[in-house]
Protein backbone atom coordinates (compact mmCIF):
# COMPACT_ATOMS: atom_id res chain seq x y z
CA UNK A 1 0.00 0.00 0.00
CA UNK A 2 1.48 3.29 -1.03
CA UNK A 3 1.94 6.33 1.45
CA UNK A 4 1.19 9.08 0.89
CA UNK A 5 4.04 11.79 -0.10
CA UNK A 6 4.58 14.05 2.58
CA UNK A 7 3.87 18.13 1.63
CA UNK A 8 7.78 19.42 1.63
CA UNK A 9 8.49 23.14 2.35
CA UNK A 10 10.80 26.06 1.31
CA UNK A 11 11.99 28.29 4.45
CA UNK A 12 13.00 31.53 3.68
CA UNK A 13 14.74 33.40 6.36
CA UNK A 14 16.52 37.02 5.94
CA UNK A 15 17.75 39.94 7.73
CA UNK A 16 17.85 43.17 5.70
CA UNK A 17 20.26 45.96 6.95
CA UNK A 18 18.34 49.41 7.44
CA UNK A 19 20.03 51.15 4.35
CA UNK A 20 18.57 51.54 1.49
CA UNK A 21 15.60 52.43 3.28
CA UNK A 22 13.70 51.21 0.29
CA UNK A 23 15.09 47.77 0.15
CA UNK A 24 12.96 46.38 2.68
CA UNK A 25 9.93 47.14 1.06
CA UNK A 26 10.93 46.03 -2.11
CA UNK A 27 11.64 42.22 -1.00
CA UNK A 28 8.41 42.20 0.71
CA UNK A 29 6.38 43.20 -2.43
CA UNK A 30 8.66 40.36 -4.22
CA UNK A 31 7.82 38.30 -1.71
CA UNK A 32 3.98 38.46 -2.19
CA UNK A 33 4.70 38.50 -5.72
CA UNK A 34 5.82 34.79 -5.20
CA UNK A 35 2.80 33.89 -3.15
CA UNK A 36 4.73 33.30 0.30
CA UNK A 37 3.13 33.08 3.24
CA UNK A 38 5.01 35.29 6.27
CA UNK A 39 4.68 32.78 9.54
CA UNK A 40 7.14 35.16 11.56
CA UNK A 41 8.96 38.96 11.04
CA UNK A 42 11.82 38.07 8.39
CA UNK A 43 10.46 33.91 8.53
CA UNK A 44 8.68 32.94 4.71
CA UNK A 45 6.85 29.90 3.84
CA UNK A 46 6.62 28.21 0.31
CA UNK A 47 5.33 25.12 -0.98
CA UNK A 48 8.67 23.36 -2.71
CA UNK A 49 8.49 23.30 -6.38
CA UNK A 50 11.34 23.59 -9.17
CA UNK A 51 10.02 27.44 -9.80
CA UNK A 52 9.12 28.47 -6.15
CA UNK A 53 12.49 26.64 -5.11
CA UNK A 54 14.27 29.15 -8.37
CA UNK A 55 12.49 32.20 -7.14
CA UNK A 56 13.06 31.96 -3.69
CA UNK A 57 16.95 31.48 -4.14
CA UNK A 58 16.68 34.45 -6.51
CA UNK A 59 15.40 36.52 -3.80
CA UNK A 60 17.87 35.54 -1.27
CA UNK A 61 20.71 36.40 -3.64
CA UNK A 62 19.47 39.23 -3.93
CA UNK A 63 19.36 40.58 -0.10
CA UNK A 64 22.94 39.22 0.22
CA UNK A 65 24.11 41.31 -3.21
CA UNK A 66 22.18 44.41 -0.78
CA UNK A 67 24.81 43.89 2.01
CA UNK A 68 21.93 41.61 4.20
CA UNK A 69 21.85 38.33 5.21
CA UNK A 70 19.40 35.11 4.20
CA UNK A 71 19.15 31.55 4.67
CA UNK A 72 16.88 29.00 2.71
CA UNK A 73 15.67 25.73 3.91
CA UNK A 74 13.89 22.83 2.85
CA UNK A 75 11.42 21.18 5.29
CA UNK A 76 8.64 19.22 6.91
CA UNK A 77 6.38 20.40 9.06
CA UNK A 78 7.07 18.60 12.51
CA UNK A 79 5.12 21.12 15.38
CA UNK A 80 3.72 24.07 16.10
CA UNK A 81 1.36 23.91 12.60
CA UNK A 82 0.57 21.17 10.60
CA UNK A 83 1.17 21.03 6.49
CA UNK A 84 -3.08 21.09 6.12
CA UNK A 85 -3.13 24.51 8.51
CA UNK A 86 -0.41 25.94 6.13
CA UNK A 87 -1.85 25.36 3.18
CA UNK A 88 -5.16 26.91 4.84
CA UNK A 89 -3.24 29.50 5.37
CA UNK A 90 -2.28 29.72 1.84
CA UNK A 91 -5.66 29.48 0.80
CA UNK A 92 -7.26 32.02 3.07
CA UNK A 93 -4.65 34.28 1.44
CA UNK A 94 -5.79 33.67 -2.00
CA UNK A 95 -9.26 33.55 -1.08
CA UNK A 96 -9.00 37.18 0.19
CA UNK A 97 -7.67 37.92 -3.79
CA UNK A 98 -10.22 36.09 -5.28
CA UNK A 99 -12.99 37.89 -3.32
CA UNK A 100 -11.73 41.43 -4.73
CA UNK A 101 -11.38 40.12 -8.09
CA UNK A 102 -14.99 38.86 -7.73
CA UNK A 103 -16.54 42.32 -7.02
CA UNK A 104 -15.09 43.60 -9.94
CA UNK A 105 -15.45 41.33 -12.61
CA UNK A 106 -19.26 41.07 -11.18
CA UNK A 107 -19.17 45.07 -11.74
CA UNK A 108 -17.39 44.37 -15.10
CA UNK A 109 -19.91 42.11 -15.97
CA UNK A 110 -23.05 44.32 -14.81
CA UNK A 111 -21.88 47.35 -17.16
CA UNK A 112 -20.82 47.45 -20.87
CA UNK A 113 -17.34 45.60 -20.69
CA UNK A 114 -14.64 47.82 -21.75
CA UNK A 115 -11.76 45.97 -22.90
CA UNK A 116 -8.44 48.20 -21.17
CA UNK A 117 -10.36 47.23 -17.54
CA UNK A 118 -11.05 43.59 -18.87
CA UNK A 119 -6.77 43.00 -19.99
CA UNK A 120 -6.14 44.46 -16.48
CA UNK A 121 -7.81 42.01 -14.88
CA UNK A 122 -7.39 38.92 -16.79
CA UNK A 123 -3.65 40.07 -15.71
CA UNK A 124 -4.17 40.37 -12.48
CA UNK A 125 -6.52 36.99 -12.30
CA UNK A 126 -3.36 35.29 -13.92
CA UNK A 127 -1.33 36.72 -11.36
CA UNK A 128 -3.35 35.33 -8.29
CA UNK A 129 -3.90 32.14 -10.11
CA UNK A 130 -0.46 31.70 -10.21
CA UNK A 131 0.69 31.03 -6.89
CA UNK A 132 -2.93 29.65 -5.76
CA UNK A 133 -0.93 26.60 -4.78
CA UNK A 134 -4.27 24.51 -2.97
CA UNK A 135 -6.63 25.70 -5.20
CA UNK A 136 -8.36 28.58 -2.51
CA UNK A 137 -12.55 29.24 -2.64
CA UNK A 138 -13.60 31.59 -5.43
CA UNK A 139 -11.17 30.19 -8.40
CA UNK A 140 -13.75 28.37 -9.93
CA UNK A 141 -16.27 31.06 -9.45
CA UNK A 142 -13.87 33.48 -11.00
CA UNK A 143 -12.95 31.29 -13.88
CA UNK A 144 -16.88 31.29 -14.43
CA UNK A 145 -17.06 35.13 -14.64
CA UNK A 146 -14.37 35.39 -17.23
CA UNK A 147 -15.86 32.61 -18.76
CA UNK A 148 -19.05 34.97 -19.21
CA UNK A 149 -17.25 38.37 -19.87
CA UNK A 150 -16.20 37.10 -22.45
CA UNK A 151 -19.32 35.53 -23.99
CA UNK A 152 -20.67 39.50 -23.39
CA UNK A 153 -17.99 40.50 -25.42
CA UNK A 154 -18.51 37.82 -28.35
CA UNK A 155 -22.36 38.50 -27.98
CA UNK A 156 -23.36 40.07 -31.29
CA UNK A 157 -21.11 37.92 -33.79
CA UNK A 158 -22.43 34.47 -31.52
CA UNK A 159 -25.06 33.49 -34.30
CA UNK A 160 -23.48 34.57 -37.29
CA UNK A 161 -22.60 31.30 -38.74
CA UNK A 162 -25.30 29.16 -40.55
CA UNK A 163 -26.58 25.74 -38.84
CA UNK A 164 -25.75 22.38 -41.11
CA UNK A 165 -28.99 20.62 -41.89
CA UNK A 166 -30.18 17.56 -39.68
CA UNK A 167 -28.76 14.78 -42.51
CA UNK A 168 -25.73 16.94 -42.55
CA UNK A 169 -24.16 16.59 -39.13
CA UNK A 170 -23.00 12.80 -39.64
CA UNK A 171 -19.26 12.32 -40.40
CA UNK A 172 -17.89 15.69 -39.07
CA UNK A 173 -15.24 17.01 -36.56
CA UNK A 174 -16.66 18.95 -33.80
CA UNK A 175 -14.53 21.54 -32.66
CA UNK A 176 -14.55 23.44 -29.31
CA UNK A 177 -12.27 25.77 -27.11
CA UNK A 178 -10.23 23.97 -24.35
CA UNK A 179 -10.40 23.68 -21.14
CA UNK A 180 -13.84 22.34 -21.24
CA UNK A 181 -16.44 22.87 -18.70
CA UNK A 182 -20.16 21.65 -17.57
CA UNK A 183 -21.70 23.18 -21.11
CA UNK A 184 -18.84 21.59 -23.68
CA UNK A 185 -18.56 18.43 -21.85
CA UNK A 186 -22.49 17.72 -22.03
CA UNK A 187 -22.64 19.27 -25.50
CA UNK A 188 -19.61 16.52 -26.41
CA UNK A 189 -21.63 13.63 -24.40
CA UNK A 190 -25.04 14.68 -26.57
CA UNK A 191 -23.11 14.79 -29.97
CA UNK A 192 -21.45 11.14 -29.74
CA UNK A 193 -24.51 9.79 -27.61
CA UNK A 194 -27.15 10.99 -30.35
CA UNK A 195 -26.23 12.96 -32.82
CA UNK A 196 -22.31 11.32 -34.50
CA UNK A 197 -20.99 7.74 -32.20
CA UNK A 198 -17.98 7.97 -34.61
CA UNK A 199 -18.02 12.27 -34.66
CA UNK A 200 -14.53 13.46 -34.08
CA UNK A 201 -13.88 16.37 -31.33
CA UNK A 202 -11.00 18.86 -31.25
CA UNK A 203 -10.03 21.33 -28.59
CA UNK A 204 -8.47 24.03 -29.25
CA UNK A 205 -6.67 27.43 -28.55
CA UNK A 206 -9.55 29.96 -30.35
CA UNK A 207 -7.03 32.69 -30.35
CA UNK A 208 -4.88 30.15 -32.79
CA UNK A 209 -7.65 28.53 -34.49
CA UNK A 210 -8.54 28.82 -38.18
CA UNK A 211 -12.06 27.25 -39.27
CA UNK A 212 -11.59 24.37 -42.03
CA UNK A 213 -14.49 22.65 -44.14
CA UNK A 214 -15.81 19.56 -42.44
CA UNK A 215 -15.89 21.29 -39.15
CA UNK A 216 -18.82 22.68 -37.02
CA UNK A 217 -17.97 24.55 -33.91
CA UNK A 218 -19.98 24.45 -30.56
CA UNK A 219 -19.53 26.78 -27.53
CA UNK A 220 -17.11 29.12 -29.81
CA UNK A 221 -16.90 32.81 -31.13
CA UNK A 222 -19.03 32.66 -34.64
CA UNK A 223 -20.00 28.74 -33.78
CA UNK A 224 -22.45 27.07 -35.66
CA UNK A 225 -23.62 26.15 -32.33
CA UNK A 226 -23.61 28.38 -28.96
CA UNK A 227 -25.07 30.44 -26.60
CA UNK A 228 -28.26 32.11 -27.96
CA UNK A 229 -30.16 34.39 -25.94
CA UNK A 230 -30.47 32.74 -22.54
CA UNK A 231 -30.11 29.05 -24.18
CA UNK A 232 -26.95 27.42 -23.47
CA UNK A 233 -24.90 25.40 -26.51
CA UNK A 234 -26.38 22.46 -24.84
CA UNK A 235 -29.98 23.30 -25.08
CA UNK A 236 -29.44 25.18 -28.36
CA UNK A 237 -28.01 21.82 -30.15
CA UNK A 238 -30.89 19.97 -28.22
CA UNK A 239 -33.68 22.38 -29.79
CA UNK A 240 -32.09 22.04 -33.01
CA UNK A 241 -32.37 18.08 -33.62
CA UNK A 242 -35.63 18.86 -32.53
CA UNK A 243 -35.40 15.48 -30.11
CA UNK A 244 -38.26 14.63 -27.99
CA UNK A 245 -36.93 13.21 -24.84
CA UNK A 246 -38.02 14.42 -21.41
CA UNK A 247 -34.66 12.95 -19.56
CA UNK A 248 -32.75 15.45 -22.16
CA UNK A 249 -34.62 18.24 -21.50
CA UNK A 250 -34.17 17.31 -17.96
CA UNK A 251 -30.36 17.16 -18.15
CA UNK A 252 -30.82 20.69 -20.38
CA UNK A 253 -32.18 22.34 -17.25
CA UNK A 254 -29.55 21.17 -15.62
CA UNK A 255 -26.36 21.98 -17.25
CA UNK A 256 -28.50 25.43 -18.59
CA UNK A 257 -28.19 26.56 -14.06
CA UNK A 258 -24.55 25.06 -13.37
CA UNK A 259 -23.65 26.85 -16.62
CA UNK A 260 -25.33 30.22 -16.28
CA UNK A 261 -25.92 30.27 -12.99
CA UNK A 262 -29.16 31.98 -13.26
CA UNK A 263 -31.39 29.48 -10.96
CA UNK A 264 -33.60 29.12 -13.81
CA UNK A 265 -35.17 25.36 -13.50
CA UNK A 266 -33.72 24.77 -9.97
CA UNK A 267 -34.03 21.22 -10.03
CA UNK A 268 -32.83 19.17 -7.25
CA UNK A 269 -30.44 16.91 -9.09
CA UNK A 270 -28.16 20.48 -10.38
CA UNK A 271 -26.08 20.82 -6.56
CA UNK A 272 -24.62 17.59 -6.89
CA UNK A 273 -23.88 17.10 -10.48
CA UNK A 274 -22.52 20.72 -10.34
CA UNK A 275 -19.88 19.25 -7.28
CA UNK A 276 -19.19 16.38 -9.32
CA UNK A 277 -18.68 18.56 -12.69
CA UNK A 278 -16.51 20.75 -10.55
CA UNK A 279 -14.72 17.67 -9.05
CA UNK A 280 -13.37 15.94 -12.39
CA UNK A 281 -12.43 19.52 -13.63
CA UNK A 282 -10.23 19.66 -10.69
CA UNK A 283 -9.38 16.10 -11.07
CA UNK A 284 -8.19 16.67 -14.68
CA UNK A 285 -6.34 19.36 -16.91
CA UNK A 286 -6.65 16.94 -19.94
CA UNK A 287 -9.21 17.85 -22.06
CA UNK A 288 -9.70 14.39 -23.15
CA UNK A 289 -9.79 13.07 -19.27
CA UNK A 290 -12.53 15.63 -18.22
CA UNK A 291 -14.48 13.89 -21.60
CA UNK A 292 -13.83 10.51 -20.99
CA UNK A 293 -14.86 11.15 -16.81
CA UNK A 294 -17.88 13.51 -18.25
CA UNK A 295 -19.66 10.94 -20.28
CA UNK A 296 -19.52 8.10 -17.62
CA UNK A 297 -21.38 10.60 -15.34
CA UNK A 298 -23.71 11.96 -18.14
CA UNK A 299 -24.27 8.27 -18.55
CA UNK A 300 -24.72 7.53 -15.23
CA UNK A 301 -27.67 10.34 -15.10
CA UNK A 302 -29.83 9.91 -18.54
CA UNK A 303 -30.11 6.09 -17.34
CA UNK A 304 -31.51 7.53 -13.72
CA UNK A 305 -33.51 9.97 -14.92
CA UNK A 306 -34.72 7.62 -17.71
CA UNK A 307 -35.89 5.14 -14.78
CA UNK A 308 -37.29 7.92 -12.69
CA UNK A 309 -39.81 8.87 -15.71
CA UNK A 310 -38.30 12.62 -14.42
Amino acid sequence: MSQEIPQRWLLLLHQIPPSPPYFRAKVLRRLNQLGALAIKNSAYVLPETDETLEDAQWVRSEIEQEGGEAWLFRTEMLGGISSDGLMESFRSLRETEYKQLLDSASELLRTEVDSGQLRKLKRRFDEVRAIDFFNAPGREEMETLMDAIDRKLQAPALQSAAKPELNDLEGRTWVTRRGVKVDRISTAWFIRRFVDAGATLRFVDPDHYTHAGGEIRFDMFEGEFTHEGDLCTFEALLRHTKMNDAALDAIAEIVHDIDLKDEKYQRAETKGIAAMISGLIALHSSDERRIEEGFKLLDAVYAGLRRSGK
